[in-house]
């Protein structure tokens, strides 16, 4: 009995996990009726389970209101804001433009893609509305809206490819991504990650990729090993090691290394007290009231002392006689 039993609840957690699984996109959306949903085969699944991989779903949706009347969707959702900001800059299309959907957002002729927390949408054959997407942002499960990595802004923007940046978070996106550099020399066990990204140059492309190590006597160490690379040219600032590999222009690579420029930033995340929070001086204040209430109450005293001297026909003084005898 015990052993049936203990069959039983298995099989109910998992056809709940199961179920929860397949939730990504809810029944409606704005107009839209969900007509049939399914998981998304992946390609280069190495890679995605580098970048956190958790669930992938793609749903049809369909209207009798005005056209689009269908458009399909796709969701992705990753173990952290970071895979799913890799997995942006990996999926969106190459002639993409940015949008004002958020801040990790294209659009295309027919379509858009865009990150938000730990998910990557897409969408085909439908541009959706703000208000849409925060309806369906309010009911996504297990969301994580932590910061997203702040090394793809040390990338210069000048003569950067447009939709070129890759990030690479272990040696299965370096070897996709960045294939000529061996994942033993950007010493990934350090916990480091990259940006790369693509530049036009007067004799061709140059191919940047920007190391993040968690101290710059770690940087130090590697930019010695990456500099035994063939044509590398190698630049530390700070905690980030530089990278271009083989450049067909020396000066032109020269000029990009040197727009490469790491700022320190200090941020506390501690309460810091301020004069409310110490108690000398609420013993100063405390002081400060009675003083200013016996300034008062002597001020308010002379003044009707005053007032009544100065009239000519006073009124008589009320005397109780106390202290003689009856």
């Amino acid at each position: 009995m015990l052993r049936r039993l203990t069959f039983l609840l298995l099989w109910l957690a998992t056809g709940t996990v199961l179920k929860g699984q397949s939730a990504l996109w809810p029944d409606r959306f704005g107009s839209f009726e969900k007509v049939s949903s399914r998981p998304i085969p992946l390609e280069d699944a190495a890679v995605w389970d580098e970048y956190g991989f958790q669930q992938a779903e793609e749903a049809d949706y369909a209207s009798q209101a005005a056209p689009p009347a269908r458009f399909r969707a796709r969701a992705w959702r990753l173990k952290d804001p970071t895979g799913a900001l890799a997995a942006f800059q990996w999926q969106r299309p190459a002639k993409s433009q940015p949008s004002k959907l958020g801040a990790l957002a294209v659009e295309t002729g027919n379509g858009a893609m865009l990150a938000y927390g730990n998910y990557l949408f897409e969408f085909e054959g439908y541009k959706p509305q703000v208000p849409e997407l925060e309806a369906l942002f309010d009911r996504l499960p297990r969301l994580d809206q932590s910061a997203v990595p702040t090394l793809p802004s040390y990338l210069p923007a000048r003569d950067l490819v447009a939709n070129s940046e890759r990030y690479v978070v272990g040696p299965e996106s370096l070897a996709k991504f960045a294939p000529g550099i061996p994942p033993s020399m950007a010493a990934f066990h350090l916990g480091t990650e990259a940006q790369l990204g693509r530049y036009r140059g007067p004799k061709g492309e140059m191919r940047l990729a920007i190391f993040s190590y968690p101290t710059p006597q770690l940087a130090r160490e590697r930019a010695e090993a990456f500099r035994s690379l063939p044509g590398a040219m190698v630049k530390r600032a700070g905690p980030l090691v530089a990278v271009v590999l083989s450049p067909p222009d020396l000066d032109a690579a020269e000029r990009l290394l040197a727009a490469v420029r790491y700022e320190a930033s200090v941020s506390l995340s501690q309460y810091v007290p301020t004069r409310k929070d110490l108690w000398w001086d609420l013993i100063l204040n405390i002081f400060l009231l009675v003083g200013l209430l016996l300034l008062f109450c002597a001020v308010g005293g002379l003044a009707v002392a005053g007032w009544r001297m100065r009239r000519k026909e006073g009124e008589p003084m009320i005397m109780l006689h106390l202290d003689e005898p009856r």
